[in-house]
């Protein structure tokens, strides 16, 4: 694997990760989108529905609905269920609580459609590195 992209994004949660990348061009629901004991994506007809983010570095464009999606994110990292890290072209305060209260790094003003499923990702802070083979 050869490292071929290096990004910076305005850091919301600071921290360091390294994972797969798991990548959806959609917003994301963590109330009712994801299972929150499983961690799994189950809102019908989403690109990822039936995936596991657990241990994932989750990227997605921004996220969406209740502001209970907080504590759904919070949940999941008490059960070992959570990503491990979080990148959004905007994280909006749903997200950013969730990522925040739950330890979890996280990274926004990136632009997401660089990204590909599989990538491996390094994410310490607002610096991204993304191995790609």
């Amino acid at each position: 694997m050869n490292a071929v992209l290096e990004f910076r994004g305005r850091i919301i949660k600071s921290g360091r990760a390294e994972g797969e990348a798991l990548v959806s061009s959609q917003p994301i629901s963590f109330y009712g989108g994801v299972d929150p004991d499983t961690g799994v994506i189950r809102e019908k007809g989403h690109e990822l529905e039936g995936k596991s983010i657990a241990g994932k570095i989750l990227i997605f464009p921004h996220g969406k609905g209740s502001t209970v999606g907080s504590y759904i994110i919070y949940r999941l990292k008490k059960k070992g269920m959570a990503p491990s890290a979080i990148i959004n072209q905007r994280c909006e305060p749903i997200v950013a609580v969730g990522a925040i209260i739950s330890d979890i790094p996280a990274v926004d003003c990136v632009d997401t459609n660089k990204f590909k499923n599989g990538d491996w990702i390094k994410i310490e802070d607002g610096k991204i590195i993304v191995m790609r083979r």
